[in-house]
């Protein structure tokens, strides 16, 4: 139930986090991706500094793969907050959700995991789901001009956004093997910083003492939302607390109505639903399959 409950709290933290980078109007992506990874590792850096493991946190043999996780990790960042800056919040969630379909078939394509007939009609059946959600926006030309319209270009944005995730995700998996949580943590939030300030030259937007404080809220959701996925999964099981990542539809329906007067549409509704369905059916899969490997290596260990 602990694991549970953190896990809630992070999908609502991280929801917050989401809607306050849609609220900062006219702020620069890359001004926004800045305070998003620098201000989250204050509250990484004070967890790690009350365990005494903050100087662990930086012990790494493989600083190539931090850096290539944090360049695809904050190129995924900067498509999500582009889509959010152009689409409904609930829209912009549950698009995500397409992130854990690519996530199965990257590991089939560059992996060569082998994925079953299940998992495969549940990855069709999502990528259908988030279709729908997208269908109304992909007007792909506006009635004015011959150009993309910014709807368009926002949900293009949020579903490249998924692919770009599930191969950051895909390196991660590579990095637990040998690497802290905190570790990987630390050098993803760093390599964003970076990045964040490597786009000065590009314009950001002068802030008032307001907006920075606002800005910096959101970089410490981001911090504190990370620290209470990562103790979740300290308490309970992946394939536990994994399907309450879908309660962060309701939530940003409710914010999205209550903060920025937004109303779902009949096809983000149905959609949402399908690609949520999916999403669950292949995280139930993968615990059988967890469960049927965890027999079969009983059975063949010796007595």
């Amino acid at each position: 139930m602990l694991g549970i409950g953190l896990k809630i709290a992070s999908v609502f933290v991280f929801v917050a986090m989401s809607a306050i980078i849609k609220g900062a109007e006219g702020v620069p992506v890359g001004q926004l991706i800045f305070f998003r990874s620098a201000f989250a590792l204050v509250p990484v850096f004070l967890i790690l500094g009350l365990r005494r493991q903050l100087v662990d946190g930086f012990k790494t043999n493989r600083l190539g793969s931090h850096i290539v996780r944090g360049v695809l990790g904050t190129s995924g960042m900067i498509l999500i907050f582009f889509g959010l800056t152009r689409l409904p919040l609930p829209e912009a969630t549950t698009i995500n959700y397409a992130t854990p379909l690519f996530i199965v078939v990257f590991s089939a394509v560059f992996l060569r995991e082998k994925i079953r007939l299940f998992r495969w009609s549940a990855v069709v059946v999502g990528l259908v789901g988030v279709i729908i959600i997208m269908w109304p926006r992909l007007t792909f030309l506006s009635s004015d001009a011959g150009t993309l319209g910014p709807q368009a270009v926002g949900a293009l944005a949020a579903f490249a956004a998924c692919m770009v995730s599930a191969t950051a995700m895909l390196t991660v998996r590579n990095l637990v093997k040998t690497e802290r949580s905190a570790t990987i943590v630390i050098y993803f939030s760093l390599v964003s910083t970076v990045i964040g300030l490597a786009s000065i030259p590009f314009g950001w937007v002068p802030l008032s003492l307001e907006e920075a404080l606002i800005l910096i809220a959101a970089g410490i959701c981001g911090g504190v939302g990370q620290i209470f996925l990562t103790e979740s999964y300290r308490h309970a099981e992946l394939t536990t607390v994994a399907p309450f990542e879908y309660s962060s539809m309701i939530l940003s329906i409710a914010i999205g109505f209550l903060v920025f007067r937004e109303v779902p549409t009949i096809e983000m509704l149905i959609g949402g639903s399908i690609v949520t369905a999916a999403g669950i059916f292949i995280i139930y899969r993968e615990h059988m399959l967890g469960l049927d490997r965890a027999k079969v290596r009983k059975v063949s260990s010796p007595a």
